[in-house]
């Protein structure tokens, strides 16, 4: 790929923002509003958590098959669908459907946003990154995406609290559900407006679309990138790392129950937990091309670790709210960092370019399991020890997680990360 056929700087703009834009109406505004989610849906944590699953379930098959479609089709076309799709279900979101029907919307927003969007964002983030910027591609990406997501999250504030009628502690169903509603329209507009921007702005030189797509995929391809050992491995510490991210859905929550604040003050520790991840992303995909993005990987589980643990052993409790958001950073910096870097190390592990999007089908087929289980197991442990011995087991688990991504990042450092002269 040369200079004058890269992919224009505002094709990484537009992938970020459709990169969050797609995921906004199924993770972000639970996250960020997640005690208020839970009361106007009529929700327990397992309930929520169990959507999440059919999410995962939906997800795991189109990982699988969506794939080989990125190497097929070019990502424009794909991402701006999965973006009209995934919006037009906002409008059904809006009506609060009840939990049997939620639960056939998150299969649905599993399609959307998984089979048609997901290898192909990845896919297209390789291509802007070319052979000398991984890192600061898919750190800007992901960097860029936490900004977007945290700006959707202030946004959503914002209208919930202009919306929002009377007093928060003594807010009725019907006036939660009224402001809340509004959010979501609001967020489902934005999202098919990207859809547009995508469509008709987020292309690539013709010779380098040539480049990047394939006729079909044979078995021999398959079996070629399975052999590969950074596939393996990349399968273990993307699911380990995705487990702290979902864990992290916990904060909102466990600044209301714990911490004590109101339904707006949680959301607004939710919203400032989105806006680390720019910072996070940014700084350490600078890093990371400046260095190796899998020894960046490895320190990031390790700090991830120490953070969990904070949470864990339960030295977060009655602490000012200067304290509690270092906490949430120190955690949030370890998440986010291994967040960031997971597939940029995808270039040192030979992984041929033209076959991005089956590798990215495979490795995501073990390594985002935890939509499947994370949302439940949190769930489970949050209903059955309420309070702040719950969320110490949630901590405790993600902490666990961490520790066996870093043992799997050292291994990936040890064969891609060190330089041949250095093995000598």
């Amino acid at each position: 790929m040369t200079e004058g056929n890269r992919a224009p700087w505002y094709y990484l703009v537009l992938l970020i923002l459709a990169g969050e834009s797609v995921f906004i109406l199924p993770f972000v505004l639970q996250r960020v509003f997640r005690p208020t989610f839970l009361k106007v849906f009529e929700l327990t944590n397992v309930e929520l958590g169990l959507c999440f699953s059919v999410y995962g379930f939906v997800a795991l098959v189109s990982y699988l098959f969506g794939g080989p479609l990125a190497d097929k089709f070019l990502p424009r076309k794909l991402i701006a669908f999965a973006l009209w799709c995934t919006a037009a279900g906002g409008v059904i979101f809006a009506t609060f459907p009840n939990y049997r029907s939620l639960q056939l919307l998150y299969g649905f927003w599993g399609f959307t946003t998984i089979f048609l969007f997901w290898s192909p964002m990845i896919k297209a983030t390789r291509v802007w990154g070319g052979e000398k910027a991984q890192g600061r591609a898919f750190g800007f990406l992901d960097g860029g995406r936490g900004l977007v997501g945290a700006l959707f999250g202030t946004l959503g504030v914002l209208v919930f609290s202009f919306f929002m009628t009377g007093d928060l502690d003594t807010a009725s169903l019907a006036d939660s559900r009224f402001a809340f509603r509004k959010v979501i329209l609001v967020s489902s507009g934005i999202v098919a407006l990207v859809g547009l921007l995508v469509w008709f702005f987020m292309k690539l030189p013709g010779s380098l679309e040539k480049e990047i797509t394939i006729e079909k995929i044979t078995i021999s391809q398959i079996g070629e990138v399975l052999r590969l050992p950074s596939v393996l491995l990349l399968m273990i510490i993307i699911l380990c790392a995705y487990v702290g991210y979902k864990l992290t859905d916990d904060i909102s929550l466990y600044a209301q129950d714990v911490m004590l604040y109101d339904e707006v003050d949680a959301a607004k520790t939710g919203t400032f937990l989105l806006f680390i991840r720019p910072v996070i992303g940014i700084t350490i995909g600078i890093l990371a091309d400046r260095s190796r993005p899998s020894l960046w990987l490895l320190i990031s589980f390790l700090i991830a670790f120490a953070g969990s643990t904070l949470f864990a052993t339960g030295l977060v409790v009655n602490t000012s709210a200067f304290v509690f958001l270092i906490s949430i950073f120190i955690l949030a910096a370890g998440v986010y960092a291994a967040r960031s870097l997971y597939f940029s190390v995808m270039q040192s592990g030979r992984i041929p370019l033209v076959l991005t999007g089956t590798a990215v089908g495979l490795i995501s087929l073990i390594g985002y399991t935890p939509d499947i289980f994370a949302g439940p197991a949190m769930g489970y442990l949050l209903d059955n020890s309420p309070g702040l011995e719950g969320h110490k087991q949630v901590f405790m688990m993600l902490a666990g997680f961490s520790l066996m991504g870093a043992l799997a990042a050292y291994r990936y450092f040890k064969l891609y990360g060190i330089k041949k002269d250095e093995r000598a």
